[in-house]
């Protein structure tokens, strides 16, 4: 795949800056506003289903919790979340699976999205550096360091910018390559086309098993994302544009109830339990590494599916730390999320 030109400066204009609206924003679905249900297959985009960023999906999907819900669902897999995303916003999709802090960056551009139910407390997200390819001098001096991301404009850019500010890197020294997940993440390494590659579990632990890397930003326990965002950091969440969830709420409470059922099955889940769920193309050819990338990440799991009460804050400071300096629109944080299809769910599965 082609190097990317989306640099931190883009980012920090694409997403703009966020200010927090003091309104509370609306507190529907009442259980009286339950929109009626179709019997159309429900289209579910999410960019990456290998990585155990996105397991309470295929684990919902594996197990037929969506199919107990009365659900028809198709899920269309994407080299990355921002792809995935644009599927939504085109239409091509009803619903989809990514990083909660995209919902921020759209509203202020725009477009309207609700969080349905939480997949992960941390973005899981690694940054690690390749043994072999790695400048020897110091990063101040070098002039084109290649950072291999899952997709142009992904989380995982995302992530790898927030670091470069932090160590203190100038955008301009930095070209971003796409590599996907998985097998061309590990072959853009050995090629050395990239040296450093910014992506999730499985295939940082794989990476780290087998000596390819170090290790230089890592949020997948709760400390480790903390100390990096300054806060708790949501991860992976279930979304649809805010008419959706409007339109068709008896939908959103039988996906939302099919995720809680996946997370409340995975807080119990041993390696047996997984070996039987997950397809083995998501082993990466090595399950030894894939039941040890899990748990590495399983405190960072969703208990139930809840966005912590200063989630979204933490989220929207991230954003600004790499936006320009400009005049921001308004964000209400309030109606990017919605635990009360989260909290019905709790109540019916006893979580």
């Amino acid at each position: 795949m082609a190097i990317s030109s989306i640099t931190r400066r883009q980012l920090g204009l694409r997403a703009a800056s966020a200010l927090v609206a003091c309104a509370a924003g609306s507190q529907w679905p009442a259980q009286a506003q339950l929109g009626p249900r179709t019997n159309a297959p429900l289209r579910i985009a999410v960019g990456g289903k290998g990585d155990l960023y996105y397991l309470p999906l295929t684990v919902a999907e594996r197990l037929g919790y969506f199919r107990d819900e009365g659900l028809r669902v198709e899920i269309e897999d994407f080299p990355g979340g921002s792809l995935a995303m644009e599927a939504v916003r085109s239409g091509q999709a009803d619903v989809g699976c990514g990083a909660y802090e995209r919902l921020i960056e759209q509203q202020a551009m725009g477009f309207n999205y609700r969080s349905l139910v939480l997949m992960g407390r941390t973005p899981q997200m690694v940054l690690a550096a390749s043994i072999h390819n790695w400048p020897k001098k110091p990063l101040s001096n070098y002039k084109d360091l290649r950072i291999g991301i899952a997709a142009p404009g992904s989380s995982s850019q995302f992530f790898a910018n927030l670091w470069l500010i932090q160590a203190g890197i100038s955008a301009e020294q930095v070209e971003f390559v796409g590599v996907g997940s998985g097998s061309g993440a590990i072959t853009a390494l050995k090629q050395g086309r990239i040296h450093a590659v910014c992506h999730v579990d499985p295939l940082i632990t794989l990476l780290e098993q087998r000596g390819e890397v170090r290790i230089l930003a890592d949020t997948r326990s709760l400390k480790g994302s903390a100390d990096f965002y300054g806060g708790p950091m949501p991860g992976a969440c279930m979304y649809v544009p805010q008419m959706f969830a409007q339109r068709r709420s008896r939908e959103v409470q039988s996906l939302v109830n099919a995720m809680v059922h996946a997370l409340k099955w995975m807080q119990t889940a041993g390696p047996v339990d997984l070996a039987r769920v997950v397809p083995m193309q998501y082993w990466l050819e090595d399950r030894g590494a894939y039941l040890a990338a899990f748990e590495k990440v399983r405190q960072t799991l969703s208990p139930d599916g809840l966005m912590p009460g200063e989630g979204p804050a933490t989220a929207l400071k991230a954003i600004a730390r790499l936006r320009e300096s400009q005049t921001a629109p308004r964000v209400n944080l309030a109606l990017t999320y919605n635990n009360e299809w989260v909290m019905r769910a709790k109540e019916k599965f006893q979580v």
